[in-house]
């Protein structure tokens, strides 16, 4: 772990929804899951939730010390056994049932995730929206991607907005195939990092 940098627990859960929340609350694609923008500020947190079970079940979360930012990394085995088919239809019941949106953002990036080699994902990193751009992301998640280099382990990620892309470039990230197109949405950007020398 580097300075400033903790793996996060379950006593960390409300702080780090909190963040999220906030970090992505106008996100591309929090904004076209739940377009509404009073209901997004309803059950936005739920979706976050759920992620953050996610990766603490499957994975891990490390956090800033300040809790000015985190990253939610998933284990991804090579040969991932069936997930559970009902998953993306419990997280929209979950989250706003009325939604198919949830729903369908589920099956969209299981879709276009890759298979075949065991890998690091980075399913979400946030940071507190006034300290954005100052390289927090960067630092949080330059230990793991170490971590992944010692042990030959490639990582992969979706980026969520236009300029995001250039960001994991500079960490060693190429995209990975055509950008996964939202229906009536934004872009979501698959990236594919190999491990470095």
């Amino acid at each position: 772990m580097g300075a400033g940098i903790r793996r996060a627990g379950p006593d960390d859960r409300a702080a780090v929804v909190r963040l999220l929340d906030e970090a992505f609350q106008h996100d591309p694609v929090s904004s076209w899951v739940l377009p509404d923008e009073a209901r997004r500020r309803e059950v936005h947190h739920l979706l976050m939730a759920a992620f953050l079970e996610l990766a603490l079940t499957e994975g891990h979360v490390d956090i800033m010390e300040d809790g000015s930012a985190a990253a939610l990394w998933l284990d991804v085995p090579a040969d991932p056994e069936d997930g559970d088919d009902d998953g993306p239809a419990q997280l929209r019941a979950l989250v706003d049932p009325d939604n198919e949106r949830v729903e369908q953002i589920a099956h969209l990036t299981a879709a276009a995730h890759p298979h075949g080699r065991a890998h690091a994902y980075l399913m979400l990193i946030a940071v507190t929206p006034d300290r954005q751009g100052g390289g927090l992301g960067a630092a949080l998640i330059a230990p793991v991607l170490k971590e992944c280099d010692r042990a030959g382990r490639p990582a992969y990620l979706e980026a969520s907005s236009e300029r995001s892309p250039r960001l994991y470039e500079r960490l060693g990230f190429a995209p990975l195939g055509e950008p996964l197109r939202l229906p009536d949405g934004p872009l979501m950007y698959p990236m594919w990092r190999e491990p470095q020398a």
